[in-house]
């Protein structure tokens, strides 16, 4: 057997703890990459207005800027399983980490906006990349009665980072008196995006004490190492798992983008369940409240440091809903949880609209008369929760284990892509839809949240408590 896995699996030469805390350690460090992945997407939210202000761009220009991450985002998801499929799980991980700590650096200093957006593009493809092998990893090293509660860890990860990232913003806005205020040698804004900089680090430390996917050992020759790590994980199925991984090996050629075709519908029909299941999370606009919502609140009349508070408090709401999945993701099931948040991410933004629509500007400023502004804080509030329970955790934990072996990483790679090509389409819209009309873009949002409904009721199967083999 090779170090790395005896390292990883014996340490002293004894097993280092029981089964269960080995796969909690194993998942949690890859899940990491999901914290890097809701920082650099959501810490620019608190600097939004001091970007463009220091940079004097308009609102197309802004949505570009903070939006161009997730182009990278749809390029690093797409080329993501192939880079893990030919040189293994753990390498992509590492080279993710190293570009989201390039990306801290570069879009920290930037000399214009157009070279800050090229930073944020590398930042991209590392979330885009994170977002992929993440949810593979934990399937794949996951026993089957706890892949679902330990696949969560991902969107946990990714509340996390992305309430991390607004505590980080407000304290250094807080320290400097104002986003766009001199701290030191930098302006707050710059500090806010440098900050990345340290769970990347740690990230890429931390890859160094997990062990590869059994499942890619296999796939090359390796399966001693492969039934190791099993065995520390399953010490009663390892064997039934290693024969379950092989024969299904040996029943499947390596996936490729053509195994997805399908004459009739272009694409096999479950790759087409994938691709709508991931555009759907986006359309609902959950990215306009962690993107925009400190600009949100400034512009219905909110000043800097309340509405990064609020921003913040959001980020409250989103970790208890992703707690509340957490526990019962593997008891009531994926569909459940996905129509119960459906159902009330429909009601709240249609209550966030009409509160929307009262919008109005008072001795030329902006305002939201009550109770409107109430039920519009409440709504926000309501609608990341319910996405928490659901959309957040379901869809990832879905991706990671709906699509049979022998096309899961080609099939993973599209959803992705097609996930950040329809959050960036949501996130360069909204600075000039909500010039437009703030009420309208919240209208099309509860439309599509309405359209989920229906989606998940017909389409959407369930994966609870099955083998990744057995949904082969």
């Amino acid at each position: 057997m090779s170090e790395s896995a005896n390292a990883a699996i014996h340490g002293s030469g004894k097993r280092a703890g029981p089964g269960r805390l080995k796969a909690l350690h194993f998942a949690s460090v890859a899940a990491l990459g999901g914290f890097l992945f809701g920082y650099d997407t959501a810490v620019i939210n608190g600097a939004v207005t001091a970007i463009q202000e220091h940079f004097q761009i308009d609102a197309v220009a802004t949505g570009v800027t903070v939006a161009i991450a997730l182009l990278g985002s749809a390029a690093g998801a797409w080329w993501a399983g192939t880079l893990a499929d030919r040189f293994g799980r753990l390498f992509a991980m590492r080279l993710a980490a190293i570009l989201f700590l390039v990306s801290a650096i570069g879009s920290a200093v930037p000399f214009t906006a157009w070279d800050m957006s090229w930073w944020r593009l590398v930042g991209g493809v590392a979330v885009g990349m994170a977002s992929v092998i993440a949810p593979a990893y934990i399937a794949e090293i996951a026993p089957a009665e706890r892949r679902g509660r330990l696949g969560t860890l991902q969107q946990l990860a990714i509340v996390l980072g992305i309430a991390l990232s607004q505590v980080a913003n407000w304290a250094i806005a807080r320290a400097a008196g104002g986003a766009g205020s001199a701290l030191g040698p930098l302006d707050a804004w710059q500090w806010m995006l440098l900050a990345e900089a340290v769970p990347a680090i740690i990230f890429g430390v931390l890859t160094f004490t997990i062990p590869e996917s059994p499942r890619h050992l296999v796939a090359n020759g390796k399966s001693e190492d492969a039934h190791a790590i099993l065995r520390s994980i399953e010490p009663d199925d390892a064997e039934l798992r290693l024969s379950e991984i092989q024969d299904s090996l040996d029943r499947e050629r390596k996936p490729r983008l053509a195994d997805l075709r399908n004459k009739a519908t272009v694409l096999l029909p479950l790759v087409w369940i994938g691709i709508v299941l991931s555009m759907l999370q986006q359309l609902v606009g959950i990215n306009v409240i962690f993107y925009y919502s400190s600009a949100l609140w400034q512009s219905v009349g909110i000043n800097e440091d309340s509405s990064l508070l609020l921003s913040l408090s959001t980020q409250v709401f989103n970790i208890a809903g992703t707690l509340v999945a957490l526990a019962l993701l593997d008891r009531a099931g994926r569909r459940p949880l996905l129509l119960t948040g459906s159902v009330g991410m429909t009601l709240t933004l249609g209550a966030a609209a009409f509160a929307f629509s009262h919008a109005g500007v008072v001795n030329g400023e902006p305002a939201m008369p009550d109770p409107y502004g109430m039920i519009a804080l409440v709504s926000a509030h309501a609608f990341v929760f319910f996405f928490a329970i659901s959309w957040g955790p379901v869809v990832w934990v879905l991706l990671g284990e709906m699509f049979p072996n022998r096309i899961r990483a080609a099939a993973l790679a599209v959803a992705a892509a097609a996930q950040w090509l329809t959050n960036w389409l949501v996130t360069v819209s909204f600075p000039s839809l909500s010039e437009l009309s703030l009420t309208g873009a919240y209208i099309g949002y509860t439309a599509f949240a309405a359209l989920s409904i229906y989606f998940v009721w017909k389409w959407i199967p369930e994966t609870k408590g099955r083998t990744l083999e057995e949904m082969s």
